[in-house]
């Protein structure tokens, strides 16, 4: 198996040869190392090959890696991709830098409450559900704009974008993260402040080309750096 180093410098020359194609420019793609079930020492060296944003789904498990003596004070930006409940968001609040799966708008509401009690400004995602699969969480794409009203008047929260996760076989996956982005430039004509719409979370190790041809922003890769876990 290679090097997680090694792993890391073939997807970011991948990132890099897909910019090229879409005819895009490398710096508007982030990579996402997707950590969760992975243990601190293995981000530790993904951290020391260069990599400073990483993914983490599930709250005990993100809680211990950051309060984890390997981690702390390396200036890892954290994100935190995986379903949140509205009762885990006071244990994450304020350690995260982007919460990308709020699912509903009273998730949204929860937020912005922890959020002020805080004195924080919190940046988040709607996550979506493009595939339309009902095992999938995320709002359903007809629920973001009638929604958004709501979502633009909540304190102390920002809307950054939109996240999901697409059907597992390619060519439907291309057509989901066309209808993403195009989610998003709606989105964008209703908003008070289109210039802070602009994070597109999508793609992940076996369609990240594909998701950066459609205008990813941020690539979720786990496997790929990782290997199974």
């Amino acid at each position: 198996m290679e090097s997680i180093a090694a792993n890391i410098e073939d997807i970011r020359e991948q990132i890099a040869a897909a910019c090229i194609e879409a005819g895009r420019d490398r710096q508007e793609v982030r990579l996402i190392a997707v950590s969760k079930n992975h243990p601190a020492s293995l981000v530790r060296e993904a951290f020391d090959a260069g990599q400073i944003e990483f993914g983490e789904s599930y709250v005990q498990e993100f809680l211990e890696k950051y309060d984890d003596r390997l981690l702390e004070d390396q200036g890892i930006e954290w994100h935190f991709i995986g379903h949140l409940q509205s009762n885990k968001i006071r244990s994450i609040i304020g350690k995260v830098s982007l919460i990308h799966g709020i699912d509903k708008l009273s998730t949204a509401e929860e937020l912005s409450k922890r959020a002020l009690q805080h004195n924080l400004q919190v940046n988040y995602l709607l996550e979506v559900n493009t595939s339309g699969e009902a095992s999938k969480y995320g709002m359903a794409p007809e629920e973001i704009l009638s929604s958004a009203v709501a979502l633009f008047t909540l304190p102390n929260i920002t809307l950054r974008g939109l996240m999901t996760i697409a059907s597992p076989e390619i060519a439907k996956a291309r057509e989901e993260f066309r209808q993403l982005r195009m989610l998003l430039e709606a989105l964008k004509a209703v908003a008070p402040d289109p210039s802070k719409l602009a994070e597109l979370s999508m793609g992940m190790s076996g369609d990240f080309r594909e998701a950066i041809h459609e205008g990813a922003t941020m690539i979720r890769v786990g496997t790929a750096i990782f290997g199974w876990r």
